[in-house]
């Protein structure tokens, strides 16, 4: 069999077409026909532009393997489970955890012998569903799949989900939130993993959209607490979008409508007491209320609040409330007395039913 050569790969002549065709030779045995190409698409747009030196190759990506004049040997390809694609004559070449520089020259060393110094690009066509887990000072901690976004026309980094979406998903931050410490730990390689610093503070104050990175799969968000925010950045808080749009508190006692209330975040007492119709003025103590509360260490405290609607926020009289607070609103010494009296009564008339036929 003949061999030519024409620069850059090799060639075989007419006469050993169909001995090619019908097998392939490989380490010296014998193998089955090639492979079948999957269909090609035609004009593959490249995914959202991604760092090449880092993007680390997975199941479920689809690449565009482009081996320089051989087009009978490029095209669009899968990456399978097993962490491998499958090309002509070579078979499956395992890439997973490689860049898209390293699984090129995976390629080409595979396309070796067979093609002379071949010259493969592989770029990533569609990246697969992105994995990520989010933990610290979120209302919903755990594991995630968040989607790309579709949105023909416009910047195609916009694809790709990022910091700040994640933690929508993951209930919003909670309000205890350090939201200038947010780190997200990313593998490099199979071996290294880097940590990443965000100020999310800055995005929300200057607009640095730098601190949302984009995800990618296998990320690790981290968002650590704090024992306290002030009232006006607790504020700027709450309108982000990536808190919560609302918490639910409890107010019970002597109010028209108790039990469970949604507020906004960071919102003030006097809300959600307004939020369960306020005061019932006929058994309520209106001077204050008992606040119980779930701190971040596990304990449990309660103190009281003197009540005044015409006050702003302050710790003293109108506290900000944080998720599952409990207001507690006591009967008035009136109240207290009429109960106590009916009781007597109740009790009275149980022993002697006779007493009040009369």
């Amino acid at each position: 069999m003949n061999i030519l050569s024409t620069g850059h790969y090799q060639r075989w002549s007419i006469s050993a077409v169909p001995l090619v065709l019908g097998l392939v030779v490989s380490g010296g045995g014998v193998l089955a026909s090639p492979v079948t190409p999957e269909p090609e698409h035609q004009a593959v747009a490249p995914a959202a532009a991604v760092d090449t030196e880092t993007y680390l190759l997975g199941p479920g990506d689809r690449v565009l393997v482009d081996i320089f004049d051989v087009p009978e040997h490029s095209g669009e390809r899968q990456v399978l489970i097993d962490g491998s694609v499958n090309l002509n004559w070579v078979g499956g070449v395992a890439v997973q955890g490689l860049t898209l520089p390293q699984a090129a020259g995976a390629i080409a060393a595979a396309y070796n012998r067979y093609l002379y110094d071949p010259l493969v690009t592989v770029t990533l066509t569609s990246p697969r569903p992105l994995r990520v887990s989010v933990a610290g000072a979120v209302n919903r901690p755990g594991s995630y799949v968040v989607s790309f976004t579709e949105a023909p026309g416009s910047d195609p980094d916009a694809r790709w989900p990022t910091v700040t979406q994640a933690l929508q998903q993951a209930g919003g931050i909670t309000q205890f939130a350090n939201v200038r410490q947010v780190q997200v730990e990313r593998q490099q390689s199979v071996d290294t993993a880097s940590t990443l610093n965000l100020d999310l503070w800055a995005l929300l104050q200057t607009g640095d959209l730098s601190q949302d990175i984009a995800l990618r799969d296998g990320d690790s968000i981290w968002v650590p607490a704090t024992t306290a925010i002030a009232p006006a950045e607790a504020r700027s808080l709450a309108s982000a979008s990536f808190s919560p749009a609302v918490i639910q508190v409890n107010v019970v006692g002597e109010v028209p409508r108790p039990g469970t209330v949604e507020v906004p975040p960071n919102m003030p007492l006097n809300q959600a007491l307004l939020a369960a119709g306020g005061f019932d003025n006929s058994r309520a103590q209106t001077g204050s209320v008992q606040l119980v509360r779930l701190n971040l260490d596990g304990s449990v405290s309660q103190r009281e609040v003197a009540v005044d609607f015409t006050q702003g926020i302050n710790e003293d009289t109108n506290p900000i409330l944080y998720t599952n607070d409990v207001i507690i609103v006591n009967r008035s010494g009136t109240a207290q007395f009429s109960d106590s009296f009916n009781g007597v009564l109740e009790t009275i008339g149980k022993i002697f039913p006779f007493f009040f036929l009369f």
